[in-house]
């Protein structure tokens, strides 16, 4: 009975709309930053959701959210599936949402029919997954794979000062669970793709093979402040012109790379910011992703020097820290074919896909094998509040996630 069980399309779809209120921006997006009282919010729905569906939450001192349900051998290690609830500033409604209430939509579904797998469950709200305040991406799944000392983490702070460790108790989310990876089957985690292949290609299903490597930089470029109408140009250090040269130098290395390159600065703050003073002070961030590891390095090789050129021959100086760098991930073979197997038993249309950008899984692989499915999304539009997906391809993804996730489950420990 529970290989010919199917999700109800509608609750999940209904979940999804019932989280989109909280943060809900005008233009249809949702503004949920990590560990802040939106986010709050979010994880309370999530967590009563889980208690009405029978399912025991644990908190770790991330904050990552982790609720169990019992198989026929509680002591086997269990098949987690997951993803985050926290949103870019102006982010959609369905990145990392959909991963999470798709695997809540698993737990109900397998309630309704009455069907106990031989492993528990475990569905993961991961802490800080989009990095958009503390400045690593990540942050809850890297702690927890070892990526990241939580002491370091727990220390790190937001442009306001405020650490993470104060954040979380602020919120009431810091829990008493350690941050480390216990003993677990598999992973498997549902996302949209975030990009337009499966869309212009008129897939259902990306069967996700692996993510490809990046590199993340801190910025800070200094020259003085002066003033803009009496300042000639031979006296000027411009931190601003210097910040905006670099840009330029990562701009044309993507370039340089055809179609697979990707360079990016998405963070910019200009001190003091007023429009008639040379700026003396630029903060930026910095990242290179490539899918082939030996690209990214020479990405990474000839990125600092050139930009400490740049700042040198204006009279500037230049600060630049590696946040982190990683090579491309891959996901582990046997769930891969599982994911493969689910699209093709339920007559979807698939391919295979590496994803361009970062996830959970990314980490949560270093430990656990692990594997991903996408979802197309319109016009490959993410970190906006106009993504956009449908509710039949939420259900498609939601129900190869269950297919997926079950026969790993059901396999005898």
């Amino acid at each position: 009975m529970a290989g010919n069980a199917r999700i109800d399309g509608t609750r999940l779809w209904d979940s999804l709309m019932a989280m989109a209120e909280i943060g809900a921006t005008p233009k249809g997006g949702v503004r949920r930053i990590t560990l802040t009282d939106l986010d709050r919010q979010g994880r309370d729905r999530f967590r009563g959701w889980c208690e009405a569906a029978g399912l025991s939450i644990s908190i770790d001192t991330m904050g990552n959210m982790f609720a169990r349900r019992e198989g026929r051998d509680p002591a086997a290690p269990p098949v987690m599936m997951g993803s985050h609830l926290d949103s870019q500033p102006s982010g959609g409604k369905y990145d990392g949402a959909l991963g999470v209430l798709a695997g809540l939509e698993v737990m109900r579904t397998l309630n309704d029919i009455g069907h106990v797998t031989e492993r528990p469950l475990v569905l993961v709200n991961w802490t800080d997954e989009e990095g958009t305040r503390f400045g690593h991406s990540l942050m809850g799944s890297g702690v927890w794979a070892g990526v990241y000392p939580e002491a370091d983490a727990g220390r790190w702070t937001d442009v306001e000062g405020t650490s993470v460790q104060t954040a979380l108790a602020a919120i009431g989310y810091g829990g008493p669970q350690k941050a480390e990876p216990f003993p677990a089957d598999a992973y498997f985690e549902l996302h949209i793709e975030q990009g337009p292949i499966l869309e212009r290609e008129n897939k259902a299903i990306g069967v996700v093979t692996g993510a490809q490597a990046q590199v993340w930089y801190d910025a800070v470029i200094e020259g003085r402040d002066s003033h803009a109408g009496t300042t000639p140009p031979s006296l000027r250090r411009d931190a601003l012109v210097g910040a905006a040269r670099i840009i330029e130098r990562v701009h044309a290395m993507m370039q340089a790379r055809g179609e697979d390159g990707r360079g990016t600065v998405g963070f910019l703050e200009v001190v003091p910011n007023s429009r008639n003073v040379v700026p003396g002070l630029v903060r930026f961030s910095v990242e290179f992703r490539h899918p082939d590891d030996a690209e990214l390095d020479r990405l990474d090789h000839e990125f600092e020097p050139a930009a400490f050129e740049i700042a040198r021959s204006l009279g500037l100086k230049l600060q630049l820290d590696r946040l982190f760098k990683f090579k491309a991930q891959p996901f582990d073979p046997a769930c891969v074919g599982l994911v493969e197997a689910a699209a093709q038993r339920l007559g979807l249309s698939w391919r295979r896909i590496v994803s361009g950008a970062g996830h959970d899984a990314v980490y949560v692989a270093r430990r656990v094998p692990t594997a991903m499915i996408f979802t197309p999304c319109r016009d490959g539009l993410s970190h906006n509040e106009e993504e956009h997906i449908e509710p039949d391809q939420a259900a498609a993804g939601g129900q190869v996630l269950f297919e997926a996730v079950l026969a790993r489950a059901d396999r005898k420990a």
